[in-house]
């Protein structure tokens, strides 16, 4: 993992994140810390994930998720060479 994200206040942030119990307690919090921008901009990232794990071309993602190629290409750089976050949430969502 990159030590230059590791600090006290992320880690309380994950620490919160990981005390929601359900999809209702994450859309209060999650709409109090961030804009609906952020939100659906991690929702898309995390869509184009799934999408290119199942070999779904870059064209046919742009026209599901409305994603941009450049989008596209860094997630699955990041997918593919990141710190395998990507996968293990699509793991564990069985995606």
């Amino acid at each position: 993992m990159a030590n230059k994200l590791r600090d006290p206040q992320v880690d309380e942030l994950f620490r919160a994140v990981l005390a929601l119990e359900n999809i209702e307690e994450c859309y209060c919090f999650f709409e109090d810390l961030c804009t609906t921008g952020e939100i659906k901009a991690m929702a898309q990232r995390l869509a184009v994930a799934k999408l290119l794990r199942q070999g779904v071309t870059y064209t046919a993602i742009t026209e599901a998720t409305g994603a941009s190629t450049a989008t596209i290409s860094r997630v699955k750089r990041f997918l593919n060479h990141g710190s395998e976050g990507y996968n293990i949430v699509l793991s564990r969502l069985k995606y």
